[in-house]
């Protein structure tokens, strides 16, 4: 949840082009959905812990792609840059977390 808002506010801080900007904050709400989709009812979230780790996955996969496409697309480096860069470092951090609940929730 603490990374998404680097999706959100990087393209006013580093200056991407429009296109660019939008790619970015569509990502960083979609991957600030799936943070809050593990909060829900007391302990447990409305998505599926095991759902969840695909989805990061998916949404890192994504990013890469959608930075490499920016990057045809724009020709904006910075954006294209940022964002394959932030790709990959939210697939490492899903592959190292480890995905479980408490025990009773």
């Amino acid at each position: 949840m603490a990374t998404a808002p680097l999706l959100i506010f990087a393209p006013f801080a580093l200056g991407f082009t429009p296109l660019a900007g939008a790619v970015s904050i569509l990502l960083g709400v979609l991957l600030l959905g799936l943070a809050l989709s593990l909060y829900g009812d007391g302990e447990r979230g409305s998505v599926p812990i095991g759902a969840h780790a695909g989805l990061d996955y998916v949404l890192a996969a994504t990013t890469v792609v959608a930075g490499f496409l920016v990057g045809l697309v724009t020709g904006d480096a910075v954006a294209t840059v940022f964002m394959v860069g932030f790709g990959f470092a939210h697939m490492a951090l899903t592959a190292s977390t480890r995905f479980s609940r408490p025990l009773g929730a």
